[in-house]
């Protein structure tokens, strides 16, 4: 066991005994096994732990608000009585702004980013705020004492918070705790211990072997002239409590020794992979052209009008942009469905391609024609939402260069240019061309987006026609303008 094996104790409902538990639970694992590094810290701030962990007056290096403000757990550590390691309790948290802007992960994330090995306690408050939901969200196995019905009833809503986060059910453990064995019922279920563990089974709860019983004696190791807390382990051995809280210890145990995957190695390849994107993302922003492929506009300007944005990208990525929806509409029906004047807003033509390209895929080439490879065409494809081909445009470019390569740069010659086309005339390079969402360039391209969208930039590649003769430089072209040039 290397990496901490978090261990959370919580409940909605107060009076259950989750200090009690928390602090004598670390005592019975720190005996279980001497060399097991076991770390103890609180957000209740009953500040039992300092009182039966601290060895002297003096306080440590922080609190267990440092966890919210960037500290490394092993800077807040003090190495307490029976080797038990805490984090000291604090009555500021909920002042701090840190804590009541935090998101539930935070203290997973200052976990997975530690060295803490061993096996971590965290004792909860009786609410679900920001902290619990903190503890909850960085567990291995969430220990919930019930001691009475209404207890039990106040477990759903921690169930539900950890469904939404993603945490297994059969992680979530009840333990029936405070139990008064001197009661007994008539019927099936003969005690309180029994009874209530018949109502979680009933409601799809797992429950710990066995429970933890009342005990005056237990009680009475909070209060004393000195002021301290004692352990049931050192001062409780003639008692039910003792046998219960080292078959539970024991329990514990195994599950820490047979856990396969950590909650903190989940959290830390989640924090990997969102470094990952924000690092993939950073590189297509510096690599994206700020202005638009088609017109030269500044997208960073605000829009003419209302419109949306088209995002292109070629094959080997080495250029990607982003195209105003009005610059590339004109341009298709312009140069591909040959209407000479722009088309206007509100017109059916221009209102059902605006209408198709939600759901399409374009991909423009310059190649070599299929049928005599001494000519050179322009390519135009459509291929819908899996990938497959709807239609094609093929403009020979000696009927068209006087339009394409003319005495000023058209929009069209602005694009292919701008797509390295002109550089390498080929099926295997090409520019995809796909309708995004959003307002601007950087929320117009979200990740799932461009997951689909590389996706289906490979099925394209290989449905595209090879082309087998040798690929025109840009000195070709030029030349071939130049012949055809009135």
């Amino acid at each position: 066991m290397r990496k901490p094996y978090v261990v959370t104790i919580s409940s909605e409902k107060g009076g259950v005994g989750k200090t009690t538990l928390a602090i004598n639970l670390a005592v019975y694992l720190k005996a279980l096994n001497e060399d097991l590094p076991l770390t103890l810290f609180s957000f209740d701030n009953h500040f039992s732990v300092e009182r039966l962990f601290r060895i002297g007056k003096k306080g440590g290096n922080g609190d267990v608000g440092g966890l919210f403000t960037g500290r490394r757990p092993e800077d807040l550590l003090e190495l307490g009585e029976y080797g038990v390691q805490f984090i000291p309790s604090s009555r500021r948290l909920e002042e701090l702004a840190e804590v009541r802007e935090a998101g539930p992960d935070r203290v997973a994330r200052s976990l997975a980013a530690s060295d803490l090995e061993g096996i971590v306690i965290i004792d909860t408050r009786p609410t679900l705020d920001i902290l619990t939901r903190n503890a909850l969200c960085a567990a291995d196995l969430v220990l919930i004492p019930v001691k009475d019905t209404p207890s039990l009833e106040n477990c759903r809503n921690l169930y539900d918070f950890c469904q939404s986060q993603g945490i297994p059910k059969k992680a979530l453990r009840l333990l029936p705790c405070l139990i008064d064995s001197r009661i007994r019922y008539k019927g099936p279920f003969t005690d309180a211990y029994q009874l209530l563990k018949a109502y979680a089974i009933n409601r799809g709860y797992r429950c710990m072997e066995g429970f933890i019983a009342k005990s005056p004696k237990v009680e009475s190791l909070n209060t004393n002239p000195e002021g301290r807390v004692y352990p049931i382990l050192t001062h409780g051995r003639g008692t039910n409590v003792h046998r219960q809280f080292a078959h539970l210890a024991r329990q514990i145990m195994l599950a820490a020794k047979g856990c396969e995957t950590y909650r903190v190695d989940y959290i830390r390849q989640q924090q990997n992979r969102q470094r990952e994107k924000e690092q993939f993302l950073r590189q297509r922003l510096e690599n994206l052209l700020p202005d638009c492929l088609v017109c030269d506009r500044s997208l960073e300007e605000p829009p003419r009008e209302q419109q949306g944005l088209f995002y292109g990208e070629t094959a080997d990525g080495r250029v990607c942009g982003y195209l105003e929806e009005n610059c590339f509409t004109d341009l298709v029906f312009r140069y591909f469905y040959r209407t000479q004047k722009e088309v206007g807003g509100g017109n059916p033509l221009r209102e059902l391609f605006r209408e198709s390209s939600e759901r399409s895929y374009f991909a423009l080439r310059l190649n070599r024609g299929e049928t005599d490879t001494a000519k050179l065409e322009l390519c135009f494809h459509r291929f819908d939402e899996q990938g497959l081909e709807v239609s094609r445009k093929n403009i020979e470019l000696k009927t068209f260069e006087n339009r394409f390569l003319g005495r000023e740069k058209t929009p069209l010659f602005r694009l292919v240019e701008k797509a390295g086309l002109l550089e390498n005339v080929s099926a295997d390079e090409f520019l995809l061309i796909r309708r995004m969402q959003g307002a601007t360039a950087e929320e117009a391209f979200p990740e799932t987006q461009y997951a689909a969208f590389r996706r289906i930039m490979g099925q394209v590649a290989t449905r595209l026609p090879k082309d087998p003769s040798p690929s025109p430089s840009l000195a070709d072209l030029s030349d071939a303008a130049a012949v055809h040039q009135p």
